[in-house]
């Protein structure tokens, strides 16, 4: 390499890398991007194809960094300089008062000035910074030692992989700004919550149902095990976040209060909680904590409660610690919304893999969060012994995040005469057949069973797979009963008479759905494989495996290490990808459906047209009928594009349950807001 084309490829990559961050910066601390997601895409593409060709130039603070990473063995212990303490908690607001009087009284009366934020429902985190880069982040463990999860937290698009100052971030909006040194100090340590959005949330549990695999309780405990999880790309792809409340270990500059803190972390590109609020007395605390219960619900992720701090950090070391928590702060927290009733009923689904689920069922139905709760999974059997949930208990049952409804325990003190232990099925309640206890877990381990077919065929016509129209569960329902179909390549062998000969199916009924599995044939290779049921390959990363590997001969012939070095393609799903590949059942089936004219090729998805051509559309909250990806597939194919800001120029705000900010600021912007119908009934 001659030294003018070395200077160039220095260059090129120093300019991209500045033109990500600076694309980063604006998505995802201001909300306004400048490029689209292909743009940004190209910009990543081309710097990770640079640094591929020179390795030597590859920095820890790179953008490329937090794309992927190689699996992790296991994770070092990381002592902390500084302990991470707990904060005490309160439920009641005597108690808020009551730690202002001791505060008070300890800062002999002088009147601190709070701060008042809302406590996240996350897992902590401590992230240290030398001479600005990210050197090491590390869970707060028993409070002394935790995990060096640094990998795993370099793909957290809300943490800077460099701290240094950013001009278009150092004012805020109400126009105070850093006034504090130049330049970062030597070593800063950043302590803060990482979670998981409802949204993100509730599209993992619908991928894990998809694949067959149990469903998480809550958003918490899914962030904790995502962080510690060995392979990074598993955790890019759940998108955690996170959100700075504190501090450790400081080196170079003194804070004096935490506004100057949080006006630090800031200016230097962290995203700060807009909820964060000055409390001048205990009165206004009081008023803080009340209108924040109003406001909670509607924010996209789950908070527990406010955290109230004294702002002034001489104030905080004259107040000091006892051995458990600082005395300088307390956390009041909301007591969840709960609702008792009889546990009357435990029905057993079966999943598309063979998993036997135990589901819930209560009389009388319970009103919680806004919605009527019938049912809810009780996860497996291990949990159901844990809580010690007995048929016919009464039972309390609470929403995971206020929208997954899940029962808490029993109350044993109702415990009727008649409550009878819940056993696991000895046979599965599909087709009677042999079932295997896997800890806490029961499958069936006939692949001929019915319910698993029914679900198979179901996921495999969904509309993030081959969507198949007119194939509702009632037609499936009649062609598994029937014997019309017996696996997934029988669908497209099916002729009108035999669907014509299903109770309640005309003519016309048959042409439609005949017509649709037709259509199916051409959704090309990654919708093919996203509902074949692979372990770990939903839609996206069937995307990109499709990609990588545009044909069917392509992807059998790539080995495990091929299909691994495709971005967002871990250990974990390049193995069960090529075990299935190069299984006999999983090779054949590839062949027969090809065989029966699926098309076993990638496609390139163009935009559509149709009624929303040249609109653009952003989506908001939580959607009854649609995923994420789903919802931008449908205004894709009737010609509309999808935006992630509410800004000018936007046409429609498409809401979902949850709505949060984009709802207030497209109603400020006047910009037409629909629901799913409506949308529909426009598209239409």
């Amino acid at each position: 390499m001659d030294t003018e084309s070395m200077e160039q490829a220095v260059e090129r990559i120093n300019r991209l890398r500045d033109q990500i961050r600076h694309h980063d910066r604006l998505y995802y601390q201001l909300a306004s991007p400048e490029i689209t997601d292909q743009q940004y895409d190209a910009l990543l593409s081309e710097l990770i194809e640079l640094e591929r060709r020179h390795p030597e130039l590859v920095t820890p603070d790179s953008p490329t960094q937090r794309v992927a990473g190689a699996p992790i063995d296991g994770f070092r212990t990381v002592t902390h300089t500084i302990p991470m303490i707990s904060i005490d908690n309160t439920y009641s607001e005597g108690e808020v008062a009551a730690f202002d009087l001791r505060v008070r009284k300890a800062l002999e009366e002088d009147q601190p000035l709070y701060i008042c934020e809302p406590k996240i429902d996350g897992v902590s985190l401590s992230l240290r910074y030398e001479n600005g880069l990210l050197v090491t982040a590390a869970t707060r463990g028993d409070g002394d030692r935790g995990d060096d999860v640094t990998g795993n937290a370099r793909t957290i698009r809300d943490i800077p992989l460099r701290l240094e100052f950013l001009p278009d971030l150092m004012r805020d909006s109400s126009g105070s700004h850093w006034t504090g040194p130049a330049t970062v100090p030597e070593v800063v340590e950043v302590r803060g919550e990482v979670f998981l959005t409802r949204q993100q949330f509730a599209a993992i549990n619908q991928q894990q149902e998809e694949l067959g695999l149990e469903v998480y309780a809550n958003p918490r405990n899914t962030a904790a095990g995502t962080l510690k999880q060995l392979d990074p790309s598993v955790v890019r792809r759940r998108g955690l976040k996170f959100l700075p409340h504190g501090q450790g270990v400081i080196e170079g500059f003194t804070f004096t209060s935490y506004r100057q803190w949080l006006a630090f972390l800031r200016a230097c590109g962290f995203g700060v909680s807009p909820y964060v609020q000055a409390a001048a007395d205990l009165e206004q605390v009081h008023q803080y904590i009340r209108h924040f219960s109003t406001v909670r619900k509607d924010l996209p992720y789950d908070t527990d409660g406010v955290v109230i701090k004294v702002d002034s950090f001489a104030q905080r070391e004259e107040l000091g610690s006892t051995a458990r928590a600082p005395r300088w702060c307390i956390a009041f927290k909301y007591q969840p919304e709960q609702a008792e009733s009889e546990l009357v009923r435990v029905v057993f689904q079966v999943g598309k893999t063979g998993t036997i689920t135990p589901v819930a069922e209560f009389d009388p139905p319970v009103f919680i969060s806004g919605t009527h709760v019938y049912r809810a999974s009780l996860h497996n059997f291990d949990e159901i012994g844990r809580k010690d949930i007995r048929l016919h208990d009464r039972v309390i049952i609470q929403k995971a995040g206020e929208v997954i409804p899940y029962v808490v325990g029993s109350v044993p003190v109702k415990r009727p005469p008649h409550a009878e232990l819940i056993h696991p099925p000895s046979a599965c309640p599909s087709c009677q057949g042999p079932v295997l206890q896997d800890g806490g877990f029961v499958r069936c381990t006939n692949p001929a069973c019915p319910a698993q077919l029914l679900e198979r065929i179901r996921f495999f016509g969904g509309r993030d797979q081959m969507d198949i129209h007119h194939l509702g569960p009632s037609v499936i329902e009649q062609l598994v009963s029937t014997g019309a179909i017996r696996t997934i390549a029988d669908l497209y062998r099916l002729r009108k008479e035999q669907v014509m000969a299903l109770p309640r199916m005309g003519e016309r009924s048959a042409e439609n759905l005949i017509a649709g599995i037709e259509e199916s044939k051409n959704r090309g290779l990654a919708r093919l494989l996203a509902g074949l049921g692979i372990l770990h390959v939903g839609i996206n990363t069937a995307e990109d495996i499709a990609a990588a590997f545009p044909t069917r001969e392509a992807l059998t012939a790539a080995s495990e290490d091929d299909l691994q070095r495709v971005p967002g393609v871990g250990e974990v799903v390049s193995k069960s990808l090529y075990r299935f590949l190069h299984q006999q059942h999983g090779a054949e089936l590839l062949a027969e459906l090809e065989s029966l004219g699926v098309s076993t090729r990638a496609v390139n998805a163009a935009t559509g047209t149709g009624p929303l051509t040249g609109q653009l559309l952003v989506v908001t909250g939580t959607l009854e009928k649609y995923t994420r990806s789903q919802i931008k597939a449908l205004i894709e194919r009737h010609g509309g594009k999808m935006s992630e800001t509410v800004k000018k120029g936007v046409n429609y705000l498409v809401v979902g349950a949850d709505a949060g900010s984009k709802l207030e600021k497209a109603r400020q912007l006047g910009i037409p807001i629909l629901d799913e119908a409506a949308l529909e009934k426009l598209i239409q």
